[in-house]
């Protein structure tokens, strides 16, 4: 608590992260990070969601709502309350892009996504998980086009339950901002000689789990057909995508 990023970081004490339920009306897709634990302390933490929604006029949203940490972060006695999670991603250092500055919009991890098609929206979608949104999302939505590079007609849930990977090469957004120069981390359902390549090439390679990275969702609507489809990731088997 207090340190790393809040997606992946678990509370001390708690045997794993539990994913909680998500929900979504209309035709969309719902996936949360972290459930809720309760330490012995009465310490609790949440973690960030999101939210996919379309509907058969084609209104479209995304959305990723993140307060994981607000319980951690320390209250301004001045004040009277906390700082917000994301101001731990810019830099007391002057001179950066992400420096501290008044008046300068804060640098934030948190990417909901929308695509158009000829200026019309097409599929909004996203995932929890910190520095890992940008990658994640980028791989899905390259699956998703490059299916049907024609029409550029997206096969959503494979685009999601395809095999997928992050790097920590950039120093990480959340205090003590680690870095790994030269990872990447990939799902064991990798193919054995992508991996190898990658090791060949002086990559250093982390296996993980089969089904754990990314917790992407999504939504699409077909402006020809006005088709409305959803899909949700099934690592962790908590995302949903439900329609009516």
């Amino acid at each position: 608590m207090g340190a790393g990023e809040p997606t992946v970081a678990p509370l001390p004490g708690a045997p794993a992260l539990a994913e909680a339920t998500g929900q979504a009306q209309v035709t969309g897709a719902a996936e949360t990070g972290a459930g809720t634990w309760v330490g012995a302390d009465g310490s609790t933490r949440g973690d960030t969601c999101h939210l996919d929604v379309v509907d058969r006029w084609g209104n479209m949203i995304a959305a990723t709502p993140s307060g994981g940490w607000l319980q951690s972060n320390p209250v301004v006695p001045e004040l009277g309350f906390p700082l917000g999670t994301r101001l731990q991603m810019t830099w007391l250092e002057e001179g950066l892009p992400g420096t501290l500055t008044p008046g300068r919009r804060p640098r934030t991890t948190l990417t909901p996504s929308l695509a158009l098609r000829d200026g019309v929206p097409v599929m909004a979608f996203g995932t929890p998980g910190g520095d890992q949104q940008d990658q994640w999302q980028l791989h899905f939505f390259l699956a998703a086009v490059l299916r049907d590079p024609v029409r550029g007609g997206p096969d959503l849930q494979g685009a999601i339950d395809a095999p997928n990977w992050h790097n920590d090469s950039f120093p990480g957004s959340f205090h003590p901002r680690l870095r790994r120069p030269g990872s990447v981390t990939v799902e064991s359902r990798m193919d054995p000689g992508v991996v190898a390549e990658l090791r060949r090439r002086g990559h250093d390679v982390t296996v993980g789990p089969a089904w754990s990275e990314g917790r992407l969702c999504a939504v699409a609507r077909d402006p020809e057909t006005g088709v409305l489809s959803a899909a949700a990731n099934p690592r962790g088997a908590q995302g949903y995508a439900v329609g009516r």
